[in-house]
């Protein structure tokens, strides 16, 4: 222990002495470090901390797998059929999810609810803290209404009250008893504070209708494997036996972890983010490696008088590891610090997307990995120098004064091979960046075929109905509504659709072509229409009005939008998309030709098409236009619905003026407002944060690669100060010294962008997934970032290189 603490003082006291080369390394090591941890944060919260429930390695989600291999959402008589054929699954459930206005409670909410089966707390194995969970009976068909809620909606609308029989909410003109509080920290489904009975109101006997997710608990001692095997063989028995097969009926089933299924949209992004950090951490270490090998080069005489006194090797190896540990140490904590603030920015950073960020911080785990971290970096930088700093005979050096000029080439050698390596590894981070800096450039350049700007958007949930009178009376609210909003100082139009471009999309469904004589009596004849092959469309379905193409700007083709002429009691009519006309009349004029699209809505009335319109970007820029029927709001009414507003006056004036309207007409229903402008920027969250995060990492390697090359230059230029004074004094010019000096960084440059675009080539292949209308292997990204190394790579080379053209041979002949 003694020599442990002496070694630890004496490591203190060699770094002390160079507080200006010790400071820089520890700089680096902590921004290395801290931008390591922090991102290790948000992978090990996000991808790798187990989901906060008892068995969370048991809990599955199970989904049907379409005829192209999709994972997609259960159809209620499949799902019943999975829940009571298996084997495997100890407890199963469905749930969906939706925005609900809610009173009754202390004042109206807009609450996202989930509609779920009994089964579905079972699952987690957790029970209500107070009250009590569903029963089957709950969830037949004409049940009374009952409800479970959050503990933070308990708290916050319900008053804590520990009586919950005096507790009701009014969700879709239901009154709903609230029976059960939910443990503090549950939510799922995400950000649900409502749960109540999904099949109160009957199932849809429909396979084809998809309107579930999945979930359950296996069994003990049953594995993945074997609960998929299980639900894929229902699933196939279920194709067998069902006379519904069209495109929309499943293939197959499948389970997966319930946290993988959560997470699978970001785990390669977040791994590729890991994998950059990395590279820059990399990138630091081989700066302070050419940093300390330039200090074992100063205590060369030092090393050799230790072991001329009986130092063993091991001794001196211990030395230098003790010094690397104690640098590593502050770099370390200091790194660990700057996760702490990283961390935080990192998550206001994050897109809505990314799921699970409620887990990502700083926590026990981490700050684990940043020890194991720094103990590694140490190890490795402190077995690096010791083998440099203490091959061969020392004791040979003391008696010649030093290594010699073998000695110090071999140095000068190891030094450049890390340079090269430095600028390989700098140039795939930078390549990197570039390619996805030129995916959001070209992602910017889409069309989206929509405007942006000055668009305030109003989301408005009525409660849901089925009843003609009720749906009427929607629609009368929203034309009541719109022609309120139309008189608010600096607006100029208004319009309202189901839903806006970039927000997640729209439902889709199948259509039918057929004219008013070919309509059928019945359902099943209904059903027979849908084997016909000639007559089946598949489109998305939008509710709007005309106003909402006008806030949009999305452009008129040919033919008209909805008017005057489209009463709720006249025939109804359809706009559809550009390419949907190009997908379904590829030769004809679609204006007038009639489609039944009663799947999506309930209503077997034909839609007459009475216009094209330009397509646009539901899905996102970088997603194809899809075919899409719109259908009008008048006549075809919907509860849940947002109402754009193209306005010239300022954001929150019109906000507050429409929040008074939506009050006027009914106060207990709420509003919730974003700009369309925050929505557009929020759809593209993913690729900024991307882009943001590996070009900070790029950056960061260059500026870092830069003064490696610098540095190693420098201390080249000045071991060979009495080599050039000589050069001189025997009649060599400033020229020939300036092309020695940068011939040597050249070729050092050429092999590490060498190594650097065959690494390139093979590892920016690993982002292709994240890149849009730019391959791997971009020329322009290869050549631009290539030339933009190398000429920063030789303007620190030409700093030390012009410096050695200074010397005086007759100084330099006196050095040393």
């Amino acid at each position: 222990m003694s020599g442990f603490w002496q070694d630890f003082r004496y490591a203190t006291r060699v770094l002390g002495k160079n507080p200006g080369t010790t400071a820089i390394m520890v700089f680096t090591l902590a921004l290395a470090i801290g931008a390591t941890t922090a991102i290790f944060s948000v992978v090990y919260g996000v991808l790798l901390r187990p989901l906060p429930y008892s068995g969370a390695d048991r809990i599955m989600a199970i989904s049907e797998l379409s005829s192209a291999g999709r994972p997609s959402r259960l159809a209620d008589p499949n799902f019943d059929d999975f829940r009571d054929q298996n084997h495997t699954f100890q407890s199963i459930a469905k749930y969906s999810t939706d925005i609900a206005s809610i009173s009754g409670a202390s004042q109206p909410t807009r609450t996202m609810v989930a509609a779920v089966t009994p089964q579905f707390l079972r699952v987690f194995d957790i029970a209500p803290t107070i009250g009590r969970d569903f029963t089957p009976n709950d969830n037949k068909n004409g049940a009374a209404p009952v409800a479970l809620v959050s503990y933070g909606y308990w708290r916050q609308y319900l008053g804590s009250a520990q009586d919950l029989s005096l507790s009701h909410l009014k969700i879709n003109n239901s009154v709903y008893s609230v029976i059960g509080v939910l443990p503090s920290g549950f939510q799922f489904p995400s950000e649900v504070d409502v749960w109540f009975p999904a099949d109160v109101g009957g199932e849809n006997p429909s396979r084809t209708s998809h309107n579930y997710y999945g979930i359950g608990r296996l069994k003990d001692g049953i594995t993945v494997d074997q609960a998929r095997g299980d639900i894929s063989a229902i699933a196939r028995r279920i194709y067998q036996a069902s006379d519904e097969k069209t495109d929309y009926l499943l293939r197959n089933g499948t389970v997966v972890l319930l946290q993988d299924s959560i997470t699978g949209t970001v785990r390669s992004p977040l791994l590729i983010l890991l994998g950059a950090v990395g590279f820059l951490l990399l990138v630091a270490c081989a700066n302070i490696a050419n940093l300390l090998l330039a200090q074992a080069s100063v205590r060369e005489r030092e090393l050799s008088i230790r072991s001329a006194l009986g130092a063993a090797r091991g001794r001196l190896v211990r030395q230098f590891l003790t010094e690397t540990f104690l640098l590593s140490l502050i770099g370390g904590v200091l790194g660990v610090l700057a996760a702490l603030l990283g961390v935080s920015g990192l998550v206001a950073l994050a897109p809505d997307q990314l799921p699970r960020l409620d887990s990502v911080s700083v926590s026990l785990p981490v700050m684990l990995f940043a020890f194991l971290l720094s103990t590694a970096v140490a190890a490795g930088l402190g077995a690096f120098t010791a083998a440099r700093a203490t091959r061969g005979d020392l004791r040979k050096g003391l008696a010649e004064g030093g290594r010699g000029q073998a000695g110090l080439q071999g140095g000068q050698r190891v030094g450049r091979v890390i340079i090269a390596a430095q600028v390989a590894i700098t140039l795939v981070l930078v390549i990197g960046a570039g390619l996805l800096g030129r995916s959001l450039m070209k992602v910017l350049e889409v069309n989206a075929g929509f405007r942006v700007d000055k668009i305030v958007a109003m989301d408005v949930s009525l409660p849901w109905a089925d009843d003609p009178k009720m749906k009427s009376a929607q629609g009368l609210f929203f034309s009541n509504l719109i022609d309120r909003l139309k008189q608010i100082p600096g607006v100029r139009s208004v319009g309202a659709a189901s839903a806006l471009p970039l927000t997640g999309g729209l439902p889709d469904g199948m259509f039918l072509l057929m004219t008013q004589n070919e309509v059928p009596k019945t359902t099943d004849a209904f059903g027979a229409l849908f084997t016909q092959k000639e007559r089946i469309g598949n489109a998305d379905y939008c509710v709007a009005t005309d106003g909402y193409f006008q806030v949009l700007g999305i452009p008129l083709i040919r033919g008209r939008l909805f008017d005057q002429r489209d009463g709720a009691n006249l025939p109804h009519v359809a706009v559809i998309s550009e390419s949907l006309a190009h997908d379904r009349w590829p030769h004809e004029d679609p204006i007038g030709h009639t489609i039944e699209f009663g799947n999506m809505d309930g209503d077997l009335r034909l839609l007459t098409i009475v216009g094209v319109v330009a397509d646009t970007h539901e899905y996102g820029l970088d997603q194809p236009s899809r075919p899409t029927v719109y259908v009008n709001l008048f006549q075809r009414p919907r509860a849940v619905m947002t109402v754009t507003m193209l306005s010239d006056a300022d954001t929150g004036s019109v906000t507050s003026a429409a929040r008074g309207i939506v009050r006027d007409l009914d106060p207990e229903i709420p509003a919730k407002f974003q700009t369309f402008q925050q929505i557009y920027s929020a759809s593209l969250g993913s690729r900024k944060f991307n882009v943001i995060l590996i070009g900070f990492f790029g950056i960061t390697a260059l500026l870092l690669a830069t003064a490696g090359v610098f540095g190693v230059m420098a201390y080249s230029v000045s071991l060979r100060t009495r080599e050039f004074g000589v050069r001189v004094a025997l009649g060599a010019t400033a020229g020939d010294v300036l092309r020695m000096v940068l011939g040597q960084g050249v070729r050092t440059i050429l092999m590490g962008v060498t190594i650097g675009i065959v690494g390139s080539l093979a590892l920016t292949r690993t982002v292709s997934s994240l890149l849009f209308g730019v391959t791997a292997t971009d020329p322009i990204t290869f050549g631009g970032v290539t030339l933009l190394l190398v000429a920063v790579a030789l303007l620190a080379c030409y700093i030390p290189a012009r410096r050695a053209t200074k010397v005086d041979p007759m100084v330099a002949l006196r050095y040393e």
